[in-house]
């Protein structure tokens, strides 16, 4: 199973999970009010588990594991809190919650087939909290088109990566499991001179997917005409033959091939 979590979570309605909230954000304030704006993350989650405990919304699993693999690959999120078996908490002891932290918690979400969730972020001076929805299911993410325009041994296995997986997840993810089927990161991720008008500008960090080929993935709504023309430049100063473009949007599988422009 490419995706594998200890228990299936359920999805809950907006109804639902407003209904477990109500009881979490009663002991999160209680948390807050006692321990002050000050604590790590960790005293957070476990103050907080405790009272959610001793309020009879367990059970309370900390550190939920969800773990995905493809091909020999696997790595592993840990959620930081699953409060009755059903609902789904990020903690944060951050200056202010960010899209950062929205796009982590949705990454959960979808790896985990629920529909909410909710950030609580205990750092400011009173709790800052913020509701994330998963806009897709787990057979949703699974219906997508794909346009390639090559047949680059890389496309095929992006394919492949997306059938297993879905869409929806997190950019980093995919980049994560294409590395080690590429060789490795000492073959994948290197650094290479960068070059304008015969003026060195110093070394820049690509993914190769061959000694002449990088590869660049993205998660735009739509593959951008104005990125494209980015990459083309990014290539033209670069040592490279060609990029390799994939972007990955909820409904859709883009590989784009860009080439050097000869020159005239």
């Amino acid at each position: 199973m490419p995706i594998h979590a200890p228990i299936t979570l359920p999805r809950l309605s907006q109804a639902e999970m407003r209904e477990i909230d109500y009881r979490v954000m009663a002991q999160a304030f209680a948390t807050h009010r006692e321990l002050g704006r000050l604590c790590d993350e960790g005293i957070y989650q476990a103050d907080l588990a405790e009272r959610l405990a001793v309020a009879g919304l367990g059970p309370l699993r900390r550190e939920f594991p969800l773990t995905v693999s493809f091909r020999g690959f696997a790595f592993s999120y840990s959620v930081d809190l699953v409060v009755a078996d059903r609902a789904v908490y990020e903690l944060k002891a951050a200056a202010a919650l960010t899209p950062a932290h929205e796009a982590q918690l949705l990454n959960y979400l979808l790896l985990a087939n629920a529909a909410r969730g909710k950030l609580i972020n205990f750092r400011p001076t009173s709790v800052e909290s913020r509701f994330v929805n998963a806009p897709l299911d787990q057979a949703e993410r699974h219906r997508f088109t794909i346009h390639r325009d090559g047949d680059a041994p890389l496309f095929s296995l992006v394919t492949d990566l997306l059938t297993d997986w879905g869409t929806g997840l997190e950019t980093a993810l995919y980049v994560r499991a294409l590395t080690p089927l590429l060789g490795g990161e000492h073959r994948v991720i290197r650094q290479l001179p960068m070059i304008r008008a015969d003026f060195p500008l110093g070394n820049q960090r690509f993914h190769l997917a061959a000694p002449d080929t990088a590869f660049v993935v993205t998660s735009f709504a739509v593959a951008e005409r104005s990125f494209r023309n980015h990459l083309r430049r990014l290539l033209a100063a670069s040592p490279l033959a060609c990029l390799l473009w994939v972007n990955i949007s909820l409904h859709a599988l883009a590989c784009i091939t860009i080439e050097r422009s000869p020159k005239v």
